[in-house]
């Protein structure tokens, strides 16, 4: 796709768009044919096109937290299998210590021919509802360690040109509990990679291997230039933020450090790791793919939209982190639960960030998705998994509130519609609906968070809950207040018990779990919002007509919903007296 004086901007433009076309389509085939409601309601999946050394060309518009972690699976199955490849094969992996995160994901990526010459790779990543282990669902985040989670797979076979390896399909089958719905997943992994084999073979017919070949190198060094050139438009410098997790879900109470340094020169990007916590006996660890993810994500967010996601952004930017670490652990680390410290070290990355651009960065979010599953048995025996991952809000923007409701930037998950819940489950949802008073207080205040309460049908079943940010709650920037802690409460208002953040627990038939999202700080001075959003955050009930006298100094006539303009005034400038003057602090915990 060249001319004489080098490559042609608008055939580029259209290889590029076709590129990420299959890329998308792959997306939208696991969506329409996936099994499990994490995949076809929640989406938590994900799809890359790679060129033939396994480097991300493109990107299907899916979880950060998946995607940036595709190359490290692909250079684990190119090292295990190198030139070994034949047309017709299909592998797979969901190792953590072998290019996978968890167990859960995982990973099914397909080689791809031309007349016997490898020329890509077309990959897909799935959240399975169940991978065996202790329990059902095989996310919990209070088992110790990898051999307790459930099935382990390293990069292996999973069709030996075109032949399906049985050994493999029985070993998964015998060690899931929901193997229709396993296998169903994965066809519709399969299918997504049929269908990029399909799409990239007409490209290739069309323009030839080598001219695809030189385009995809093209389309990867492009992205880098992009980047690099955005990356220089940035201040130079070196800032540091700490954040801590409540706990690891097993020794209470003892707080896990996350310390990120970001160190910026010229055109390049040094995001070190160093200083978070040794890696723990709970399940909370995080790979080193999935500490880039979170590094990669923030980064993206403040660079130019039109940057492509592959292996050209990733270039500029190096991640460290000590190996021993929560940030990049070792063999047997637990990793179940692996997502809640990705969400985290978006919150500890854009704190730094926040530094170097304060007008450019929001406040903390709610902490992450709350993992939620409940598994057991129905009376004749066969199993039932719930596997749900709630969102909330974004925190407090300098320009703009927070968003309400919306999943957080590591995770472009949606929620379970409640039909769906109550349907394919044994569950009866009672309320899905948003909070009052939770969202952290600001000029910009955070989102507003949500809480579900789910009703047990079964006589027996097993909990399970990874949660956090009820000890550390998400903090707000220049003068935002924090947001409101998170909450786990069995059958409210008729026994209120509260349980721990992270919990396995058993439940029984009518008992009612209510989690409420903590909420996301707020950005800028309370005092500095205009009093007629404050105004309709009441009349919404978003706010309390409390919160937004002691909170916002704003006296609300509810008889005219309208600002009572002299008691405002009068209101505001008393609190100002009370508080001083004091410098704005950078961040409110």
């Amino acid at each position: 796709m060249t001319t004489r004086t080098g490559p042609d901007p608008i055939l580029f433009e259209l290889f590029k768009n076709t590129l990420f076309g299959i890329a998308d389509e792959m997306a939208l085939t696991i969506f329409r044919t996936a099994y499990s409601g994490v995949l076809k309601d929640v989406m938590d999946y994900s799809t890359a096109f790679c060129d033939e050394d396994g480097k991300t060309v493109a990107q299907g518009l899916t979880l950060p937290a998946h995607l940036c972690s595709v190359p490290d699976a692909m250079a684990a199955i190119i090292r295990r299998y190198g030139d070994r490849m034949r047309p017709g094969d299909v592998y797979c992996l969901n190792d953590p210590f072998e290019g996978g995160m968890h167990l859960p994901d995982v990973f099914i990526v397909r080689p791809l021919f031309y007349k016997g010459e490898r020329l890509a790779f077309a990959a897909t990543v799935c959240h399975q509802t169940d991978m065996g282990g202790r329990v059902a669902g095989s996310n919990a985040s209070d088992s110790t360690e990898t051999y307790q989670e459930g099935l382990r797979i390293p990069p292996v076979k999973m069709y030996d040109a075109g032949e399906p390896n049985e050994t493999l399909f029985r070993l998964i089958e015998k060690n899931v509990r929901v193997p229709v719905r396993v296998f169903g997943d994965m066809r519709s992994q399969l299918a997504a990679c049929h269908i990029a084999e399909a799409a990239f073979l007409r490209l290739v017919e069309t323009h030839g291997p080598d001219v695809v070949r030189r385009s995809m190198q093209e389309l990867i060094d492009y992205t880098e230039r992009l980047t690099r050139a955005a990356i220089r438009e940035l201040p130079d410098g070196e800032w540091s933020f700490e954040d801590w997790i409540d706990d690891d879900g097993i020794d209470y109470g003892k707080p896990v450090p996350l310390k990120v340094t970001i160190r910026k020169r010229g055109d390049a990007i040094v995001a070190d790791w160093t200083g978070s916590s040794g890696q723990v006996k709970g399940a909370i660890n995080n790979t080193m793919s999935f500490t880039k993810a979170a590094t990669y994500t923030c980064i993206k967010s403040l660079l130019p939209l039109e940057i492509p996601n592959n292996e050209g952004f990733y270039r500029p930017i190096q991640v460290i982190a000590p190996p021993g670490t929560i940030a990049n652990c070792v063999l047997p680390a637990a990793t179940a639960a692996r997502g809640l410290t990705g969400f985290r070290m978006v919150d500890c990355c854009y704190g730094a960030l926040a530094k170097m651009q304060p007008h450019r960065v929001f406040a903390a979010s709610e902490g992450g998705n709350t993992g939620i599953s409940i598994g057991g048995y129905y009376a004749d025996r066969r199993p039932f998994i719930y596997v749900d991952f709630l969102c909330s809000a974004w925190g407090g923007r300098p320009w703009a509130d927070g968003l309400d409701g919306n999943a957080n930037m590591m995770g472009n998950l949606s929620s379970q519609p409640c039909e769906v819940c109550e349907i394919e489950h044994p569950l009866e949802i009672l309320s899905f609906e948003f909070l009052q008073d939770v969202a952290g207080p600001g000029k910009f205040r955070g989102g507003v968070s949500v809480r579900r309460d789910y009703r047990f049908l079964e006589e027996e079943g097993v909990l399970q809950i990874r949660s956090d940010r009820r000890t550390f709650r998400p903090y707000g920037l220049y003068g935002g207040s924090p947001g409101k802690p998170s909450w786990n409460i069995i059958n409210p208002g008729r026994e209120d018990r509260i349980v721990p953040a992270k919990v396995t627990m058993t439940i029984k038939r009518g008992d009612v779990y209510r989690h409420e999202q903590p909420g996301p700080g707020g950005w800028g001075d309370p005092l500095e919002r205009d009093p007629e959003r404050v105004v309709r955050d009441v009349r919404n009930e978003f706010v309390s007509l409390g919160s937004a006298r002691d909170d916002y100094g704003v006296v609300v006539d509810t008889e005219h919903w309208k600002v009572d303009v002299e008691a405002t005034a009068a209101l505001r400038a008393e609190l100002r007296a009370k508080r001083g003057w004091k410098e704005t602090p950078f961040v409110s915990w």
